[in-house]
């Protein structure tokens, strides 16, 4: 892991994000994502599905959008105060672990998980997508959204204050190789890093883009 020890790194983004909560509740999202979320609603009414596990939901800025969508929505999240804040804004929102979701098999259609997944390790990354796997029906669709990297694991230079987010930078084609799998990737679409609202992670330091993703949940044999 490039001389990072295996930390508690949940218990460290959970420091962060409680700290940056009341700011990045107020933080829009780029036109790429929406587009995203806006495509993803699409798919899930063309099939039926109305019910969406987020993962990683912060403050809500998402999950109110796809409850004005009409799905019936439930996010997680490591920050008790980004929860909170969910919780406000009439979320059905709870602080747990995406290595141990709180909940029963099969019992969300669809799953949402953007700009989360990077914090988890090489070690931890298929624990965590196979919950998303077993919460998810058969057949159904997890978006992912993830910044790209050089398959390097590294705490991000612009976290000015300890402790710093610890992030796995993958590359597209490890990526795809995780995600392959735990099911069918059926979408896969990148786009550069911008500056400004566009700009990602790293303080400049990086060079990335964002990646999405659907997997498609395998079906019973």
């Amino acid at each position: 892991m490039h001389g990072i020890p295996e930390a508690n790194h949940e218990a460290d983004l959970a420091v962060y994000y409680d700290r940056h909560a009341p700011v990045r509740n107020t933080r829009a999202l780029t036109p790429h994502r929406v587009e995203c979320r806006e495509w993803f609603i699409r798919l899930l009414k063309s099939e039926h599905r109305h019910s969406l596990l987020e993962l990683g939901c912060g403050t809500g800025v998402e999950g109110v959008e796809f409850v004005r969508a009409g799905l019936h929505y439930t996010g997680v999240d490591l920050s008790p105060e980004s929860v909170h804040l969910a919780r406000s804004a009439g979320l059905d929102a709870s602080v747990a672990s995406g290595r141990d979701l709180p909940f029963a098999s099969s019992v969300f259609s669809a799953a949402w998980t953007m700009s989360t997944l990077l914090h988890v390790p090489n070690s931890r990354i298929h624990d965590v997508v196979r919950e998303l796997v077993r919460v998810t029906a058969p057949g159904a669709p997890i978006a992912v959204g993830l910044w790209s990297g050089e398959d390097d694991e590294v705490l991000n230079p612009e976290d000015l204050e300890e402790p710093r987010r610890f992030f796995s930078r993958r590359s597209d084609e490890t990526v795809q190789r995780i995600f392959g799998e735990h099911g069918a990737l059926e979408h896969f679409r990148t786009w550069p890093e911008g500056v400004g609202v566009e700009s990602g992670p790293g303080a400049g330091q990086w060079n990335q883009h964002y990646q999405f993703l659907v997997l498609r949940t395998p079906l019973p044999n």
